[in-house]
């Protein structure tokens, strides 16, 4: 890689880290000394990139940093490609629109050379071969209401059809091959919990917003799974 790509590929690192980074993690996955990533910050530092941290403690970029962007490399078109027919079969009809939208925009954006990495790409996903199950859910206004913090009130089925009356806290919405779910905090179970949204019988978007932000329900549900994870992993004799 060329110095100037390394120093692109920092940036590019800190830039998705939330919390400090160390040289050795960099190091890792830049294929590099610890010693040249050190050397590398102290150049971006010299020319005032707004990088705080120190040798053993870790790395962060401030906020507010910009960049001009660069050009796409072959890896991220296709990988957006793949990302793209993915949500294209598996998304939401608003999300499946967005889709071709994105590919257009970067078809029309990138240079003759790239292109047919787009329009003609070798990557990609399977095609979906069962039918979604019908749902009564808009989950362009379920993306929403997850992004406001919005209370839903639900009426639910269970695996016999039986229903039962749910206020939940949406947080996050998931795209599974056969099905999709949203994960929320159910106020009736006092706990987390992940329903499908073909098994929502009535669903009613209130304006009430819930007390926590849906990032930190986020943060909360997924350091949760990686326990219960770790727990199957261990009961199973295996390292998580």
């Amino acid at each position: 890689m060329r110095r100037a790509d390394r120093l692109f590929q920092i940036i590019q690192v800190l830039r998705r880290t939330r919390h400090p980074i160390t040289a050795d993690a960099i190091a890792l996955e830049l294929e590099t000394s610890k010693r040249t990533i050190y050397r590398d910050i102290a150049t971006l530092m010299g020319q005032r990139v707004p990088i705080r941290g120190e040798a053993g403690v870790g790395y962060v970029l401030d906020g507010g940093f910009d960049m001009p962007p660069l050009m796409l490399t072959s890896d991220e078109l296709e990988a957006a490609v793949l990302g793209a027919q993915w949500v294209r079969t598996q998304g939401d009809r608003a999300l499946s629109k967005a889709a071709d939208d994105l590919i257009a925009k970067l078809a029309a954006t990138v240079p003759e050379a790239l292109r047919s990495l787009l329009l003609e790409p070798v990557v990609g996903t399977p095609p979906r071969w069962r039918t979604a199950p019908p749902e009564s859910v808009d989950v362009g206004q379920l993306r929403l209401w997850c992004r406001r913090g919005n209370k839903l009130a639900l009426v639910y089925a269970d695996n016999e059809g039986r229903g039962s009356t749910r206020t939940i806290w949406p947080f996050l919405v998931g795209y599974r091959d056969a099905v999709r779910v949203v994960m929320a905090w159910c106020e009736l179970r006092e706990d987390f919990r992940t329903f499908r949204l073909d098994r929502v019988q009535e669903a009613v978007f209130l304006e009430e917003r819930y007390r926590e932000r849906p990032a930190v329900l986020r943060a909360r549900w997924m350091k949760l799974m990686k326990v219960r994870y770790q727990e199957v992993m261990a009961a199973r004799g295996e390292v998580a």
